[in-house]
């Protein structure tokens, strides 16, 4: 298997696909969705909300929170997680500007 050159990529395409890979599974699509549902950082309650082994859903908050789409505050023995709003508003921008451009297209 060959290296991926990311070298070859702009900044904002390599922040970009960081992103949308840490999307790229439904457990961490249900854990950002819980977390826009409680609207608060969220210190045990994540794992009671899914149907995975508490260190399956650990795995998948370290994947969000390394590709920079949650943070994550020590408060005591627990780790606090909650959306990263510059991190959203950048995805927010991408798919917003991809509307845009579909939206005005002429294709097939």
């Amino acid at each position: 298997m060959g290296a991926t050159k990311t070298e070859h990529f702009t900044d904002r395409q390599n922040k970009i696909a960081v992103l949308a890979k840490a999307l790229g599974h439904p457990a961490r699509i249900a854990i950002i969705e819980y977390l826009m549902k409680v609207n608060e950082c969220i210190c045990g309650d994540i794992v009671n909300e899914l149907p995975l082994a508490q260190p399956t859903v650990s795995q998948h908050l370290k994947e969000l929170k390394n590709a920079g789409i949650i943070k994550g505050n020590i408060e005591g023995n627990a780790v606090c997680y909650c959306l990263d709003e510059k991190n959203i508003a950048v995805l927010n921008t991408y798919f917003s500007d991809i509307l845009q451009k579909v939206s005005k297209a002429k294709c097939c």
